[in-house]
């Protein structure tokens, strides 16, 4: 009979909290270029400058989660998300607001970089996945709905995001203090099923740059083409949101039927024409029904995604990379999307993006494929001990797994370190179980995170 699930909701609030300003892109930027006196293309600098630097958050920590800790990493990255956003919307000097942007950002890729860690060891990491989804699309949508009647400048956004951190913060009590020391590793140090890992690292920038060169200047394509005001932009983002919120909830239902390659391939697609139809958009009807379906498809893709991610290595470095290498393109994005819709106006801008997007769908979806009903080799870990001597049974049926120490009891002892165990695992390093469902896995959030 197995164990009942149990939500970890702390990881939850740190994935939310992580994603939020991604999620929070388009009004930041467009604030922050209004608010300050910026052009689009300076705004949207400073906008790639923050989920840059979220990005390298990940890539320093993605092998160094368990070293750490999850509880101290995940309070350092909420004080620095915390400070940093919040200084950066107090200030009205572009060079602090810059440096404020940085170090918020950071904070905001140490909360992904443990949340994400902690999902690919959960026994249904897709799931879980799902659950903070739903709290960044929900979070966001309300906020989408409050900032313009806030009033106008740049820090209600940086703000809203800095609160969140603030508000996280007493959750992380129930995450582990410090993980448990594990000496040696798959196939000398390196993560499981190197090429599809690295094949995903590889498309996920470009993937995510395509998302959030669009989400990035989706303001300006709604308030200059479209001719439509702020409040309504708002209202038709938080509706998009909430249909994020429907496209979250029936991947979870969905799960495992019809595996991964589907919902990540088709869907690429889908969204492809989505991004071609909400930048060529001249009104209100076609604006509203690009940015809709195309949040109704995000989340469910980006789901199925980082499950895959996490599915490739149960200690998360792949799902911690590949969210880091997605945060690249989405740190890429808003500059990537000024930048075409400057030279080429938005139509073209949405025409190239979504020919991208089809290029990119060809690897994810042969990763998918690949990576359906593979396991991991043998694997033999040092598990380090308080005590110089355990006492232990011969075998632990439940884990199919032999464990030999170093004890006085048995004749003929072999010579081994006092406090070390050697633990050799018979079955398979990565267990492929039913109710992995669609993740049999994100994050991201680039970061992907969006």
């Amino acid at each position: 009979m197995s164990a009942p699930r149990t939500t970890p909701w702390p990881l939850v609030a740190l994935f939310a909290a992580g994603y939020l300003a991604p999620y929070l892109l388009p009004t930041t930027v467009g604030r922050l270029g209004s608010g300050l006196h910026l052009s689009a293309t300076q705004a949207g600098a400073i906008g790639s400058a923050l989920l840059l630097s979220s990005a390298s958050a990940g890539f320093l920590l993605a092998s160094r989660v368990d070293r750490f800790g999850a509880r101290p990493l995940a309070r350092c990255g909420l004080l620095l998300a915390a400070v940093g956003y919040g200084s950066a919307a107090l200030t009205g000097w572009v060079p602090a607001v810059l440096a404020g942007a940085l170090v918020g950002g950071f904070g905001s890729g140490t909360m992904t970089a443990v949340a994400a860690s902690g999902i690919a060891a959960q026994r249904d990491p897709h799931r879980v996945t799902t659950y903070g989804l739903l709290g960044v699309s929900a979070l966001a949508g309300a906020l989408y709905l409050t900032i313009p009647h806030l009033g106008p400048g740049h820090g209600q956004p940086l703000a809203a995001i800095a609160l969140t951190a603030l508000a996280v913060w007493p959750l992380t009590d129930r995450l582990p203090a410090r993980t448990v020391a594990v000496r040696g590793t798959l196939r000398g140090g390196r993560p499981p099923r190197m090429r599809s890992g690295l094949l995903l690292a590889a498309a996920m920038p470009c993937w995510s740059l395509a998302q959030n060169a669009l989400w990035g200047v989706s303001g300006r394509i709604g308030g200059v083409q479209a001719h439509l005001t702020e409040v309504t932009v708002g209202v038709v983002f938080a509706v998009a949101l909430g249909a994020g919120l429907l496209g979250v909830v029936g991947a979870g239902a969905l799960g495992s039927r019809l595996g991964r390659a589907v919902p990540i391939g088709a869907g690429t697609v889908l969204i492809a024409g989505c991004i071609a139809l909400s930048a060529s958009a001249h009104g209100l009807p076609a604006f509203a029904a690009g940015e809709v379906a195309w949040n109704l498809l995000y989340p469910v893709v980006l789901s199925y995604v980082i499950g895959l991610a996490a599915a490739l290595d149960p200690r998360g470095r792949w799902a911690v990379l590949v969210g880091s290498a997605s945060s690249l393109g989405t740190a890429a994005g808003p500059l990537t999307g000024s930048a075409l819709a400057s030279a080429a106006g938005f139509p073209v801008m949405g025409r190239v993006l979504a020919v991208g997007l089809l290029a990119v769908a060809v690897p994810l979806t042969a990763v998918a494929l690949r990576a359906g009903d593979r396991r991991t080799a043998v694997a033999v870990v040092e598990l380090a001990l308080d005590t110089p001597t355990v006492p232990v049974p011969d075998a632990f049926d439940t884990a199919s797994a032999e464990l030999r120490s170093a004890s006085p009891v048995r004749e003929n002892p072999e010579p081994v370190a006092p406090e070390v165990v050697a633990l050799r695992l018979d079955a398979p390093a990565v267990p492929v179980r039913a109710d992995y469902e669609t993740a049999a896995p994100n994050s991201y959030a680039s970061t992907s995170a969006r």
